[in-house]
Protein backbone atom coordinates (compact mmCIF):
# COMPACT_ATOMS: atom_id res chain seq x y z
CA UNK A 1 0.00 0.00 0.00
CA UNK A 2 1.66 3.40 -1.12
CA UNK A 3 2.18 5.80 1.87
CA UNK A 4 2.70 9.66 1.44
CA UNK A 5 4.75 11.19 4.31
CA UNK A 6 4.84 15.32 4.27
CA UNK A 7 5.40 18.30 6.70
CA UNK A 8 2.54 20.09 5.40
CA UNK A 9 0.30 21.02 8.41
CA UNK A 10 3.72 20.15 11.16
CA UNK A 11 4.57 22.94 13.15
CA UNK A 12 7.87 25.07 11.53
CA UNK A 13 9.78 24.42 14.86
CA UNK A 14 8.90 20.67 14.67
CA UNK A 15 9.66 20.20 11.02
CA UNK A 16 12.82 19.04 10.77
CA UNK A 17 12.72 16.22 13.40
CA UNK A 18 9.37 15.31 12.12
CA UNK A 19 11.35 15.02 8.46
CA UNK A 20 13.93 12.79 10.07
CA UNK A 21 11.73 10.46 11.53
CA UNK A 22 9.96 10.01 8.44
CA UNK A 23 13.00 9.41 6.57
CA UNK A 24 14.20 6.95 9.20
CA UNK A 25 11.21 4.79 9.04
CA UNK A 26 11.12 5.00 5.03
CA UNK A 27 14.70 3.59 4.87
CA UNK A 28 17.53 3.48 7.14
CA UNK A 29 18.59 4.83 10.54
CA UNK A 30 20.14 8.05 9.17
CA UNK A 31 21.11 11.78 10.22
CA UNK A 32 19.33 15.30 8.89
CA UNK A 33 20.55 18.57 9.17
CA UNK A 34 18.22 21.68 6.83
CA UNK A 35 20.84 24.08 4.94
CA UNK A 36 18.77 27.31 6.07
CA UNK A 37 16.72 28.16 8.39
CA UNK A 38 15.22 24.65 9.57
CA UNK A 39 12.01 26.43 10.29
CA UNK A 40 11.11 26.92 6.79
CA UNK A 41 11.74 23.27 5.79
CA UNK A 42 9.77 21.32 3.80
CA UNK A 43 10.13 17.82 2.44
CA UNK A 44 7.33 15.23 0.89
CA UNK A 45 8.00 11.37 0.01
CA UNK A 46 5.00 9.07 -1.66
CA UNK A 47 6.78 5.58 -1.47
CA UNK A 48 5.35 2.24 -2.65
CA UNK A 49 6.44 -1.73 -2.15
CA UNK A 50 7.26 -3.72 -5.13
CA UNK A 51 7.64 -6.74 -4.17
CA UNK A 52 11.39 -6.79 -2.72
CA UNK A 53 12.09 -3.64 -3.62
CA UNK A 54 11.08 -0.08 -2.51
CA UNK A 55 10.35 3.15 -4.75
CA UNK A 56 9.69 6.78 -3.43
CA UNK A 57 9.86 9.79 -4.50
CA UNK A 58 11.45 12.48 -2.69
CA UNK A 59 10.87 16.00 -2.86
CA UNK A 60 12.54 18.68 -0.07
CA UNK A 61 14.60 21.53 0.40
CA UNK A 62 18.30 21.55 0.89
CA UNK A 63 19.93 19.91 3.56
CA UNK A 64 22.50 17.00 4.42
CA UNK A 65 21.44 13.44 5.00
CA UNK A 66 24.25 10.90 6.91
CA UNK A 67 24.33 7.28 7.30
CA UNK A 68 27.07 7.47 10.39
CA UNK A 69 29.12 4.50 12.24
CA UNK A 70 26.66 4.99 14.98
CA UNK A 71 23.61 4.75 12.87
CA UNK A 72 24.79 1.54 11.52
CA UNK A 73 25.87 -0.05 14.89
CA UNK A 74 22.55 0.89 16.35
CA UNK A 75 20.21 -0.96 13.13
CA UNK A 76 22.16 -3.74 11.55
CA UNK A 77 20.26 -2.29 8.07
CA UNK A 78 21.57 -4.05 5.24
CA UNK A 79 19.61 -2.66 1.64
CA UNK A 80 21.21 -0.93 -1.36
CA UNK A 81 19.96 2.62 -2.46
CA UNK A 82 20.07 4.37 -5.50
CA UNK A 83 19.33 7.56 -6.35
CA UNK A 84 17.71 9.00 -9.35
CA UNK A 85 18.23 12.76 -9.47
CA UNK A 86 15.47 14.63 -11.56
CA UNK A 87 14.73 18.10 -10.38
CA UNK A 88 17.58 20.48 -8.99
CA UNK A 89 21.69 18.27 -7.84
CA UNK A 90 22.87 16.57 -5.08
CA UNK A 91 25.47 14.43 -4.80
CA UNK A 92 26.35 11.20 -3.20
CA UNK A 93 29.34 10.61 -0.48
CA UNK A 94 30.56 7.22 0.12
CA UNK A 95 34.24 4.92 0.11
CA UNK A 96 36.10 7.92 -0.71
CA UNK A 97 33.90 9.30 -4.04
CA UNK A 98 31.93 12.07 -4.11
CA UNK A 99 29.21 10.87 -7.59
CA UNK A 100 28.00 14.79 -8.26
CA UNK A 101 23.76 14.00 -10.14
CA UNK A 102 22.08 16.51 -12.17
CA UNK A 103 18.73 15.23 -13.61
CA UNK A 104 19.26 12.02 -15.24
CA UNK A 105 22.15 10.51 -12.83
CA UNK A 106 21.78 7.80 -10.39
CA UNK A 107 24.52 6.75 -8.29
CA UNK A 108 24.33 3.76 -5.78
CA UNK A 109 25.24 3.36 -1.93
CA UNK A 110 25.18 0.74 0.76
CA UNK A 111 23.53 0.99 3.85
CA UNK A 112 26.54 -1.31 5.67
CA UNK A 113 28.74 2.03 5.24
CA UNK A 114 28.71 5.35 5.87
CA UNK A 115 27.48 7.37 3.35
CA UNK A 116 26.38 11.42 2.92
CA UNK A 117 23.71 13.09 0.36
CA UNK A 118 24.66 16.54 0.23
CA UNK A 119 21.53 19.07 -1.43
CA UNK A 120 22.72 22.77 -1.88
CA UNK A 121 19.13 23.33 -2.83
CA UNK A 122 15.69 21.92 -3.30
CA UNK A 123 15.58 19.05 -4.98
CA UNK A 124 13.42 15.85 -6.19
CA UNK A 125 14.70 12.27 -6.64
CA UNK A 126 13.37 9.10 -6.76
CA UNK A 127 15.27 6.68 -4.37
CA UNK A 128 15.24 2.97 -5.15
CA UNK A 129 15.79 0.19 -2.23
CA UNK A 130 16.86 -3.05 -2.22
CA UNK A 131 18.15 -5.88 0.01
CA UNK A 132 22.20 -5.77 -0.18
CA UNK A 133 22.44 -9.53 -1.58
CA UNK A 134 20.55 -9.07 -4.63
CA UNK A 135 23.34 -7.36 -5.98
CA UNK A 136 26.09 -8.62 -3.80
CA UNK A 137 25.45 -12.29 -6.02
CA UNK A 138 24.90 -10.34 -9.54
CA UNK A 139 28.28 -8.05 -9.44
CA UNK A 140 31.02 -8.70 -8.08
CA UNK A 141 33.31 -5.74 -5.81
CA UNK A 142 30.11 -4.26 -5.16
CA UNK A 143 32.49 -1.66 -3.10
CA UNK A 144 34.10 -0.17 -6.16
CA UNK A 145 30.48 1.38 -7.48
CA UNK A 146 29.15 2.95 -4.80
CA UNK A 147 29.45 6.88 -5.28
CA UNK A 148 29.98 6.30 -9.02
CA UNK A 149 27.24 8.29 -11.31
CA UNK A 150 25.59 6.91 -14.48
CA UNK A 151 24.23 8.78 -17.34
CA UNK A 152 20.59 8.36 -17.45
CA UNK A 153 21.13 10.27 -21.18
CA UNK A 154 22.46 6.88 -22.73
CA UNK A 155 22.31 3.36 -22.43
CA UNK A 156 20.85 1.22 -19.46
CA UNK A 157 21.27 4.19 -17.27
CA UNK A 158 18.23 5.88 -19.74
CA UNK A 159 16.51 2.95 -20.17
CA UNK A 160 16.23 2.93 -16.15
CA UNK A 161 14.86 6.19 -15.81
CA UNK A 162 12.48 5.70 -18.22
CA UNK A 163 10.91 3.07 -16.46
CA UNK A 164 11.76 4.13 -12.94
CA UNK A 165 9.51 7.29 -14.15
CA UNK A 166 6.22 4.98 -15.78
CA UNK A 167 6.50 2.65 -12.90
CA UNK A 168 6.09 5.44 -10.34
CA UNK A 169 2.73 6.85 -12.19
CA UNK A 170 1.11 2.96 -12.71
CA UNK A 171 2.64 1.50 -9.33
CA UNK A 172 -0.50 1.38 -7.65
CA UNK A 173 -2.34 -0.07 -10.83
CA UNK A 174 -0.05 -3.56 -10.97
CA UNK A 175 -1.01 -6.57 -9.52
CA UNK A 176 1.05 -8.46 -7.54
CA UNK A 177 2.58 -11.13 -10.19
CA UNK A 178 2.94 -8.60 -12.71
CA UNK A 179 4.77 -5.95 -9.88
CA UNK A 180 7.30 -9.01 -8.62
CA UNK A 181 7.92 -9.35 -12.79
CA UNK A 182 8.51 -5.88 -13.29
CA UNK A 183 10.80 -5.42 -9.76
CA UNK A 184 13.01 -7.91 -11.26
CA UNK A 185 12.98 -5.92 -14.65
CA UNK A 186 14.09 -2.84 -12.66
CA UNK A 187 16.92 -4.88 -10.89
CA UNK A 188 18.19 -6.12 -14.39
CA UNK A 189 18.56 -2.71 -15.87
CA UNK A 190 20.23 -1.31 -12.91
CA UNK A 191 22.69 -4.03 -12.52
CA UNK A 192 22.95 -3.22 -16.72
CA UNK A 193 23.39 0.41 -15.59
CA UNK A 194 26.28 -0.32 -13.04
CA UNK A 195 28.11 -2.87 -15.04
CA UNK A 196 29.41 -0.18 -17.42
CA UNK A 197 30.89 1.47 -14.49
CA UNK A 198 34.72 0.64 -14.72
CA UNK A 199 34.94 -1.03 -11.15
CA UNK A 200 32.19 -3.92 -12.53
CA UNK A 201 34.13 -5.00 -15.26
CA UNK A 202 35.16 -8.93 -14.57
CA UNK A 203 38.38 -10.13 -15.63
CA UNK A 204 38.63 -11.53 -19.07
CA UNK A 205 38.08 -15.36 -19.15
CA UNK A 206 38.72 -18.21 -21.93
CA UNK A 207 36.56 -19.41 -23.87
CA UNK A 208 36.96 -22.90 -22.36
CA UNK A 209 35.97 -21.50 -18.83
CA UNK A 210 33.21 -19.39 -20.37
CA UNK A 211 31.88 -22.39 -22.03
CA UNK A 212 31.71 -24.26 -18.72
CA UNK A 213 30.08 -21.09 -16.82
CA UNK A 214 26.86 -21.44 -19.02
CA UNK A 215 27.22 -25.46 -19.25
CA UNK A 216 27.07 -24.91 -14.91
CA UNK A 217 24.40 -22.66 -14.95
CA UNK A 218 22.11 -24.59 -17.73
CA UNK A 219 22.38 -27.57 -15.53
CA UNK A 220 21.55 -25.83 -12.31
CA UNK A 221 18.64 -24.37 -13.59
CA UNK A 222 17.31 -27.66 -15.14
CA UNK A 223 17.41 -29.59 -12.02
CA UNK A 224 16.96 -26.78 -9.52
CA UNK A 225 14.13 -28.32 -7.85
CA UNK A 226 16.60 -31.47 -6.87
CA UNK A 227 17.22 -31.39 -3.09
CA UNK A 228 20.70 -33.46 -3.78
CA UNK A 229 21.81 -31.37 -6.31
CA UNK A 230 25.68 -30.18 -5.04
CA UNK A 231 28.83 -28.95 -6.73
CA UNK A 232 30.24 -32.82 -6.34
CA UNK A 233 26.58 -34.10 -8.56
CA UNK A 234 27.24 -31.03 -11.38
CA UNK A 235 31.16 -32.15 -11.97
CA UNK A 236 29.93 -35.93 -12.37
CA UNK A 237 27.38 -34.80 -14.56
CA UNK A 238 29.28 -32.60 -16.47
CA UNK A 239 32.30 -35.34 -16.64
CA UNK A 240 34.65 -32.80 -14.80
CA UNK A 241 36.26 -32.92 -11.25
CA UNK A 242 34.52 -30.47 -8.82
CA UNK A 243 38.22 -29.02 -8.44
CA UNK A 244 37.96 -28.18 -12.31
CA UNK A 245 34.59 -26.66 -11.75
CA UNK A 246 35.47 -24.63 -8.81
CA UNK A 247 38.82 -23.14 -10.72
CA UNK A 248 35.99 -22.17 -13.39
CA UNK A 249 33.36 -20.75 -11.25
CA UNK A 250 36.46 -18.64 -9.56
CA UNK A 251 35.59 -14.67 -10.49
CA UNK A 252 32.01 -15.31 -10.47
CA UNK A 253 30.03 -12.63 -7.28
CA UNK A 254 28.90 -15.56 -5.08
CA UNK A 255 30.14 -19.22 -4.59
CA UNK A 256 28.12 -21.57 -6.88
CA UNK A 257 26.49 -23.31 -3.66
CA UNK A 258 25.47 -20.05 -3.01
CA UNK A 259 24.45 -19.38 -6.41
CA UNK A 260 22.50 -22.44 -6.55
CA UNK A 261 20.57 -21.06 -3.05
CA UNK A 262 20.12 -17.79 -4.60
CA UNK A 263 18.75 -18.82 -8.06
CA UNK A 264 16.16 -21.24 -5.86
CA UNK A 265 15.51 -18.09 -3.34
CA UNK A 266 14.26 -15.93 -6.54
CA UNK A 267 12.18 -18.51 -7.70
CA UNK A 268 10.43 -19.27 -4.52
CA UNK A 269 9.98 -15.54 -4.24
CA UNK A 270 8.37 -15.55 -8.08
CA UNK A 271 5.96 -18.07 -6.98
CA UNK A 272 4.89 -15.94 -3.42
CA UNK A 273 3.86 -13.23 -5.52
CA UNK A 274 2.19 -15.59 -7.91
CA UNK A 275 -1.74 -15.54 -7.98
CA UNK A 276 -1.99 -19.10 -9.04
CA UNK A 277 -0.01 -20.21 -5.96
CA UNK A 278 -1.34 -18.38 -3.54
CA UNK A 279 -3.54 -21.26 -1.93
CA UNK A 280 0.05 -23.14 -1.46
CA UNK A 281 1.38 -23.24 1.91
CA UNK A 282 5.26 -21.52 2.45
CA UNK A 283 6.84 -24.99 2.99
CA UNK A 284 5.19 -26.66 0.67
CA UNK A 285 6.57 -23.73 -1.67
CA UNK A 286 10.29 -24.18 -0.04
CA UNK A 287 9.82 -28.12 -0.60
CA UNK A 288 9.29 -27.70 -4.54
CA UNK A 289 12.13 -25.81 -5.02
CA UNK A 290 14.57 -28.37 -3.88
CA UNK A 291 15.03 -26.74 0.12
CA UNK A 292 15.09 -29.59 2.44
CA UNK A 293 14.21 -27.76 5.76
CA UNK A 294 11.12 -25.09 5.98
CA UNK A 295 12.90 -23.06 9.38
CA UNK A 296 16.39 -23.42 6.78
CA UNK A 297 14.05 -21.39 3.92
CA UNK A 298 12.49 -18.79 6.18
CA UNK A 299 16.14 -17.82 7.49
CA UNK A 300 17.77 -17.53 4.20
CA UNK A 301 14.74 -15.89 2.46
CA UNK A 302 14.81 -13.14 5.14
CA UNK A 303 18.58 -12.60 4.76
CA UNK A 304 18.23 -12.32 0.92
CA UNK A 305 15.23 -10.10 0.40
CA UNK A 306 14.94 -8.89 4.21
CA UNK A 307 11.64 -10.02 5.26
CA UNK A 308 9.96 -13.49 5.60
CA UNK A 309 8.10 -15.84 3.15
CA UNK A 310 4.92 -14.74 5.04
CA UNK A 311 5.49 -10.91 5.80
CA UNK A 312 6.48 -10.95 1.36
CA UNK A 313 2.59 -12.43 0.72
CA UNK A 314 0.96 -10.55 3.01
CA UNK A 315 2.55 -7.34 2.08
CA UNK A 316 1.71 -8.45 -1.72
CA UNK A 317 -2.07 -9.19 -0.16
CA UNK A 318 -3.21 -6.12 0.95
Amino acid sequence: MPTLFTTVGVEPAQRLAYWTDGVCDTYVQLDCDAIGDASRFEGEIAADALSTLTLSRVTASAQRVRRTPAKIARASEDYFLVSIQTQGCGAVVQDGRVAHLSPGDFALYDSTRPYELRFDAAFQQYVLMLPGPTLRTALTDTPSLTACAVSGRRGAGHLMIGMIETLSAEIATLAPESAAAVADSVTQILIAGLSTLPGARPPPVSRLVALHRQQVKALVRERLRDPDLTVVRIAERLGVSPSTLHRAWAGEACSLADWIQTERLEAARRDLCAAQQRLRRVSELAYSWGFKDAAHFSRAFRRRFGCSPRELRARIET
